[in-house]
């Protein structure tokens, strides 16, 4: 890399001058390109603010991510195309100041994130109020309780484009609205304040409720938020694109309140006022342009090896709660981009680029008997999927997809949202004959962590098979399991209804899910007996943990001694849930962890805490150090090398869980390590 950082620019909007005015008092950087799609626009550009080499002009946004000259960009773009353009320049090779928002939903930024993880480089959301001293200097005095307890909170940033106008802002098909263009300047502001208070980098809100005007335009035009953080601070947060506001901060605590009167374009002026004195003026000075604080960001985390920010700039962690927030505000409005839509989302991968099968380092493929295609040794779990969210379900699935998985598994009483989603995403993407579907049905509903008995019996699991295929707009299923038994119906019933799915095309294979050994003889007995289809799989909890009670009622587990002999016997593949324990091996516990913690805290320690455990995490977390691996993915090798035939079902919310896990699919495990991480001997 040269001495000075070389900036390339993506678009010639007026957000690129702010840049070129960021250079000359930049003491990393340097302006080396503009980009446009076409090149007479980027030479008039060029020309406009007479600069002079090495300013080159770029006819394409391709042609300057592939010249070496260039070390950074600045992406000026729609919103709506942040995601494509910040993978592409990711896997270029070059460091990232992409403009706020950074993208049109949670969805898309999963996708940015994973791209530049991928190729470690720098991205950083370019908000250049969070990157100026002052704010660093009212956030402090926050932190340090200078009004007090903080209660609530007004951020406000709005102007008016006037009547008729034709700004990109208005646009709905760009992404944009007050909310995106300038609310999520408020929200950020909202988060960073009552983050500052718990004396954390940000704050997730947990309630948040709004109203909008949606114009012709289809945008929002003006909205306000109400928005609660822990600690019961309240936010009133205002954006608009067609009335003028304030646009400053204000924040009252339990000793008085502070002001910033132009937090946004930082002159780092601020005020507090302790309740029955007088008002304390501060000025926090800097000799360098608003902008050239987050070119400067950028250059010296480059140059230090850094790949993100510090706060208050923009962490990722702190971008991924600002999207979400700004997903959250868009909801409650009403507002939903074409980006979203069926129409964009069944052309290509968020990112714009195809989908692809199977990477070059997949998941492995088992074959189950009766089935007429491969199934990954991976299944992932649906029941975070939502079909009202099909960005976020395209995102985890493409990605799931295109590291070799094609195994799903779902449950009529998981709900239509995620049946739904995943057979919408099926259909999207055209993948019907390549993905397995594993589905459940015979139950009720599960309440008190107990599934009914009156749900589970051949009429109600026909009537819920059927529920599922219309949901997941398919004809069959290729795997379909009992969720649970019902020791009161013989098994040949269960066997014989079955079958008759079997004959009629609905299904493929059937299995038993929190089944017992016991039981699954008896049906496969009378199947050979009859001359029928038997029982080709089955579904129960196993993984290195091992539970103090069932995570739901009426469920087995298969990680016992006598469980495993019979798999081992019998060759009936396991297709194992909860095959990571629920998060146990994350590094989010230990022994000193509160179970009261949280909710997901409660539920982990009610069935996973225990000695015994907590050994298996120590001994996973040592042999991790030795693989250079994480404890996650030696929990995830343990029960892909059993020796028996195993499948994991994972249930990930987000790509970078999926990349985490996955990291485990190649790792072997010999006999002795997993004995000793069983705990079955002492020394490995």
């Amino acid at each position: 890399m040269s001495r000075k950082i070389r900036w390339g620019i993506l678009g010639t909007g007026m957000i690129s001058d702010a840049l070129v005015r960021a250079m000359p008092t930049s003491q990393t950087g340097i302006l080396a390109g503009i980009a446009s799609r076409n090149l007479s626009k980027a030479q008039e550009w060029v020309e406009k603010h007479e600069l002079k080499d090495p300013v080159r002009a770029y006819g394409s946004y391709e042609e300057l991510l592939l010249d070496k000259n260039i070390d950074a960009v600045y992406i000026a773009l729609p919103n709506s195309v942040h995601c494509q353009w910040v993978v592409a320049a990711a896997s270029a090779g070059k460091h990232i100041l992409c403009e706020k928002p950074l993208a049109s939903n949670y969805a898309e930024l999963m996708v940015m994130l994973e791209a530049v993880r991928a190729n470690g480089v720098f991205f950083m959301e370019a908000f250049m109020w969070r990157c100026h001293p002052g704010t660093a200097a009212w956030v402090k005095d926050i932190e340090n309780g200078a009004i007090g307890q903080l209660r609530l909170i007004e951020a406000q940033f709005s102007f008016n484009c006037g009547e008729g106008s034709s700004s990109n802002r208005l646009s709905r098909e760009l992404s944009y609205g007050g909310i995106m263009d300038v609310g999520c300047y408020s929200i950020s502001a909202a988060r960073l304040i009552a983050g500052a208070a718990a004396g954390k980098e940000f704050a997730d809100p947990v309630e948040l409720s709004a109203f909008a005007h949606v114009g012709k335009s289809g945008v929002d035009e003006w909205s306000t938020a109400i928005a609660k953080f822990p600690g019961d601070i309240i936010a009133n947060l205002s954006s608009g694109l067609m009335v003028t506001l304030h646009n400053s901060i204000r924040i009252y605590g339990s000793k008085g309140h502070m002001i910033i009167p132009s937090p946004w374009f930082s002159d780092g002026k601020y005020s507090i006022q302790l309740d029955g004195q007088e008002i304390q003026n501060f000025e926090v000075t800097s000799d360098k342009n608003l902008y050239t604080h987050e070119v400067d960001i950028l250059g010296n985390s480059v140059l230090e090896g850094r790949t993100q920010a510090q706060a208050p700039a923009m962490t990722w962690a702190d971008s991924i709660s600002q999207q979400k927030a700004l997903d959250q505000w868009r909801k409650a409005a009403g507002i939903k981009f074409p980006v979203e839509e069926d129409d964009t989302l069944k052309k290509s991968t968020l990112s714009g680029k195809p989908l692809q099968f199977a990477s070059s380092d997949h998941i492995p493929m088992g074959k189950i008997d009766g089935l007429d295609k491969p199934l990954s040794r991976v299944i992932i779990g649906s029941m975070s999927l939502r079909f009202d969210d099909m960005a976020y379900t395209t995102a985890i699935l493409d990605h799931y997809f295109e590291k070799g998985g094609n195994g799903a598994d779902t449950a009529w009483v998981y709900g239509p949202n995620c049946e739904k989603a995943l057979g919408h995403w099926i259909n999207l993407r055209g993948v019907r004959e390549q993905f397995v579907i594993l589905g459940k049905g015979a139950t009720l509903a599960c309440t008190n962590r107990a599934f009914h008995d009156p749900g589970c019996d051949p009429e109600t699991l026909v009537k819920q098979l059927h529920e599922s295929l219309d949901r997941l707009e398919t004809d069959y299923l290729d795997i379909y399991c009992l969720h649970r038994d019902n020791p009161l119906i013989p098994a040949s019933e269960f066997v014989d209804c079955l079958n008759e799915l079997v004959r009629a095309g609905r299904i493929k294979v059937f299995g038993g899910s929190n089944w017992s050994t016991a039981r699954i003889d008896e049906a496969n007995a009378y199947a050979k007996a009859k001359g029928l289809k038997g029982f080709s799989t089955i579904s129960n909890h196993f993984s290195l943990a091992q539970w103090n009670e069932p995570m739901w009622g009426s469920c087995f587990s298969s990680s016992d001694q006598s469980s495993i002999e019979w798999l081992k016997k019998t060759g009936i593949p396991l297709l194992a849930w909860s095959s990571q324990a629920s998060g146990f091996f994350t590094g989010a516990f230990d022994r000193d962890t509160p179970p009261e913690r949280d909710a997901w805290t409660r539920e982990v320690s009610r069935v996973w805490f225990n000695e015994g455990n907590f050994q298996r995490l120590e001994r996973a977390q040592d042999l991790a150090k030795k693989r250079n691996v994480t404890p996650t993915q030696i929990a995830l090798a343990y029960v892909l090398n059993q020796p028996f035939n195993c499948y994991a079902l994972i249930g990930p919310k987000t790509i970078e869980e999926i990349r985490t896990s996955l990291l485990g699919i190649h790792l072997e495990l010999t006999q002795e390590e997993l004995s000793w991480l069983n705990l079955e001997t002492n020394h490995l």
